[in-house]
């Protein structure tokens, strides 16, 4: 078991991470971080936590849902800081991520050009014209947004699972 001075109490951390108490706790029940309890039911962390923080706090930066940044830590190590290549891999990923949703963004700001906000002034080049609710047909959600998923999706086949890469066995 690590010694007290390996370890942090819930305020410590959060003090040394930038983050409320309230984060760290919510953080823990989502089984980002990790914690082990005194006899007294004291929180303790390990020093490494701050990493973990560290990286759910630059993938929140770079727009990551929480649910993103759970998946890419589940396969980092809950016992010791990340090594440099386990950083690089997960960065690689998130990379991914984000070009794609610049490109999605660039895609939904480049066709907002010819979109005068639904009046519609612009019925024989709208992408959201839906004479007939032929759209139904498509299946649920934004036919706009399902046609530029599934253009992005494609790009996404093409860079392959970061996980089942050769490097990642």
């Amino acid at each position: 078991m690590p010694t007290r001075k390996s370890q942090l109490g819930i305020g410590d951390l959060a003090r040394r991470a930038g983050v409320s108490v309230a984060t760290i706790r919510f953080y823990e029940s989502r089984n980002l971080i990790f914690s082990t309890r005194t006899s007294g039911n004291m929180r303790l962390f390990p020093k490494h936590t701050l990493r973990r923080l560290a990286i759910i706090a630059a993938g929140q930066r770079v727009g990551l849902t929480l649910a993103e940044i759970a998946d890419a830590l589940s396969e980092l190590p809950e016992d010791r800081a990340p090594r440099q290549i386990e950083w690089e891999q997960l960065s690689t990923h998130w990379k991914r991520i984000i070009d794609r949703r610049m490109l999605q963004l660039e895609s939904l700001r480049d066709s907002l050009d010819g979109c005068v906000g639904c009046g519609c002034l612009s019925f024989k080049t709208c992408s959201l014209v839906n004479p007939g609710d032929e759209a139904a047909k498509e299946g649920e959600g934004s036919r706009w947004i399902r046609k530029l998923d599934a253009k992005f999706n494609d790009a996404a086949t093409d860079s392959a699972d970061w996980r089942s890469r050769p490097d990642r066995q």
